[in-house]
């Protein structure tokens, strides 16, 4: 991979990385109140939205940062699978027990 090709990717995944964050803080920020008001598993829709953000920006860092991006297609599926189904899986876990626990302390 050439030096110019190299740089051009890593400012790309720094404007893809700038333009989720930004989009994280204007939201944090305004806080719209149809993200606000509505729930999915007990959690607001401002904060799943939060939370699928965050694990596109974790996907970007593994891949550029850690050089995943020019590694075999296996050891892609093998480190990233996790990221995508098994972390998701255990957010799901984790809020419902949660919004469970609330209903079952307040009623």
């Amino acid at each position: 991979m050439s030096k110019e090709n190299s740089t051009r990717e890593i400012w790309l995944v720094f404007w893809i990385l700038l333009i989720v964050t930004a989009v994280e803080v204007i939201l944090g920020i305004i806080k719209p109140p149809v993200l606000t008001e509505n729930y999915v598993i007990g959690v607001s829709l401002l904060n799943m939205t939060f939370i699928i953000l965050t694990i596109v920006k974790a996907y970007y860092i593994v891949y550029a940062f850690m050089h995943l991006g020019s590694e075999r297609k296996n050891l892609k599926i093998s480190i990233l699978l996790p990221v995508w189904i098994l972390i998701p899986y255990l957010l799901f876990i984790l809020l419902s027990e949660s919004t469970f626990q609330e209903f079952m302390l307040h009623g």
